[in-house]
């Protein structure tokens, strides 16, 4: 599925940095100031262009990572979302019962 994306054992913290600081600055430039009154469907489409334009960059800076071709592109995008929109979920939950005990 993913045969076109490679990262290497030593850019793999580089790339989580890099990732998450590009993926956050770009969430936080598109929430807070392009768009003053986000929907659920809105906030869920910037989450999914965040995760692209943050893979892109961290393909171009981190030199152990290699992304090839527009489906490698969108099938790593769409793992990544899930999966933080899966964790977000699970730490929500976590987090109210913590509140409620």
């Amino acid at each position: 599925m993913l045969s076109k994306f490679s990262l290497n054992a030593t850019a793999v913290i580089e790339a989580v940095i890099v990732f998450w600081l590009v993926h956050l600055l770009v969430s936080f430039v598109a929430l807070r100031v392009l768009i003053r009154e986000p929907s659920v469907a809105l906030a869920g489409l910037l989450a999914l262009a965040s995760t692209v334009v943050a893979l892109i960059i961290s393909n171009a800076i981190v030199s152990g990572m290699t992304i090839h071709g527009l489906q490698t592109y969108v099938f790593a995008t769409l793992i990544v979302w899930f999966t933080t929109a899966v964790a977000d979920m699970v730490a929500r939950r976590m987090i109210r019962e913590r509140r409620r005990q």
